[in-house]
C-alpha cells in the first residue's frame, strides 16, 4: 500500500530556516507526517516573498553545519530534512512547480499560508484537500480565505474569532505543535517536575518595536538590578540595547533551551495583536512564566502561567516583574503548557483534512 502524501506549498524558505513562528509550526508538523509514515513534501523558495532578497547562501550555510546533502537543478535546490522532502524554486516557479507536484503525487493534502497563499489553494484544491494555516490576524495571513481552503487552521481562539471564512471553508482551532524541552520527552505522559534554575533574569525574544521594543527600553532603565537578556529576532536591534549594563544580547539562534532555562521570566510587550506566541509555551515548558501584554491572543496563550499587563503602563510592568511569584506562576506555566505537546494528526483526522490514523 502506498504511504499518503502531503505537501507543504508556500512562497517562504522550506526548512530549516526558522525566520517566526510560522516557519517553527509548519516544521514540526511537516516533521511529525514524516515520523507517521506520511511522504512529505515542502515547496518553497529561496526567495523572499516580501523583497525578492536571495536566501540561498543562508540556506546553504545551515545545511551545511548540519550535515546535510542538496543537490541544485537549475535554479532549483533540493535536499531532506528530518525525513521532509524540500524543495526551494525561485519565486516565479512556485506556481508552475506546484501543478506538476500535484500532477505527479496527487496528494491527500495540501497546506498552506502567508503570502500569496490564496493563489496556491486555489491551484491545490482541484486535486486535494486544502488547508490554510492562519498564523495570525494579519491581512497577510489571513488572505489564504480568498482562495477557497476546505479548512482553514485557526492558531488560536482568538484567531479564530476574527477569522470570516468563505462559504465552504470551516474554520478550526488548530494550536501550533510543540516539542518537549530539553531532556523532557517523558512530557508527552504529562509528567515530570520543572527543570528550571532559578537565576534571577528577564528575557525577551525579537526586541522590535511591534513587539515593544520602546516599553523594554523603559523598563532596563528602571530596574538595573535585573539581568535582561534579549535575543535577536526578525532584524538585528543590538545597537539599541548593548550600552545598557544589565543587557546580555544574544544572536539569533535555534538553541533556545539554555537561555529559558537561565531565566526567571520572559516579558512579551508586543503593541500588536499577536496570535498565539510561541516564545510564552517554549518557555513554559522550562517552568519559566511569562508576563504579557493584553493584547491579542497573548493571554490565551499565558493562561494562569503568568500575568497580563496593559501594554502602555510601564508601572504595572515594572511592579509585575518586581512581584511576580515566579516560582508558583512557573509551575502553572508547565502545568499549562504540557498538554500542548501531542500529536497533531488526530486533530487534522476530526477536522476531515486527513484519514485517521487507523484509515492509513
Amino acid at each position: 500500500m502506498t504511504a499518503p502524501t502531503v505537501v507543504f506549498a508556500w512562497r517562504r524558505t522550506p526548512p530549516p530556516l526558522l525566520i517566526g513562528g510560522a516557519e517553527v509550526s509548519q516544521q514540526l508538523l511537516a516533521e511529525e507526517f514524516a515520523r507517521s509514515g506520511w511522504q512529505v513534501l515542502y515547496l518553497g523558495s529561496h526567495e523572499a516573498p516580501w523583497n525578492g532578497s536571495a536566501q540561498f547562501g543562508h540556506l546553504r550555510s545551515h545545511l551545511q553545519a548540519h550535515g546535510t546533502e542538496w543537490e541544485e537543478m537549475g535554479r532549483e535546490v533540493r535536499y531532506r530534512w528530518n525525513g521532509v522532502l524540500c524543495r526551494a524554486v525561485p519565486q516565479d516557479r512556485v506556481e508552475k512547480v506546484l501543478r506538476e507536484v500535484l500532477a505527479q503525487v496527487r496528494p491527500e493534502l495540501v497546506i498552506t499560508s502567508q503570502e500569496g497563499a490564496a493563489d496556491i489553494a486555489a491551484i491545490a484544491r482541484r486535486t486535494s484537500r486544502v488547508a490554510g494555516w492562519l498564523h495570525s490576524v494579519s491581512a497577510n495571513s489571513h488572505g489564504v480565505l480568498h482562495g477557497g481552503p476546505h479548512v482553514a487552521l485557526a492558531t488560536s481562539k482568538f484567531v479564530a474569532g476574527r477569522t470570516r471564512a468563505p462559504a465552504g471553508t470551516r474554520t478550526v482551532v488548530f494550536y501550533p505543535p510543540f516539542v518537549p524541552a530539553e531532556g523532557d520527552a517523558h512530557l508527552l505522559a504529562g509528567h515530570g517536575e520543572p527543570a528550571h534554575l532559578t537565576s534571577g533574569g528577564v528575557l525577551m525574544v525579537n526586541p522590535i518595536p511591534a513587539k515593544g521594543s520602546a516599553l523594554l527600553h523603559q523598563l532596563i532603565a528602571r530596574l538595573p538590578g535585573r539581568r535582561f537578556t534579549l535575543v535577536e529576532g526578525w532584524w538585528d536591534t543590538a545597537r539599541e540595547f548593548t550600552s545598557y549594563p544589565n543587557v546580555r544580547w544574544v544572536p539569533r539562534t535555534y538553541a533556545m533551551g539554555p537561555l529559558y532555562s537561565g531565566n526567571d521570566l520572559l516579558l512579551v510587550p508586543s503593541q500588536v495583536e499577536d496570535a498565539f506566541p510561541r516564545v510564552i509555551v517554549e518557555a513554559a515548558l522550562h517552568g519559566v512564566a511569562t508576563i504579557g501584554s493584553a493584547r491579542g491572543g497573548i493571554s490565551e496563550a499565558v493562561g494562569e502561567g503568568g500575568l497580563v499587563v496593559h501594554p502602555d503602563d510601564v508601572g504595572a510592568w515594572v511592579e509585575a516583574i518586581e512581584t511576580a511569584d515566579q516560582s508558583d506562576l512557573g509551575v502553572k506555566a508547565r502545568v499549562r503548557a504540557v498538554p500542548l505537546v501531542r500529536p497533531c494528526l488526530p486533530e487534522l483526522a476530526a477536522a476531515g483534512l486527513v484519514p485517521a490514523a487507523a484509515d492509513i
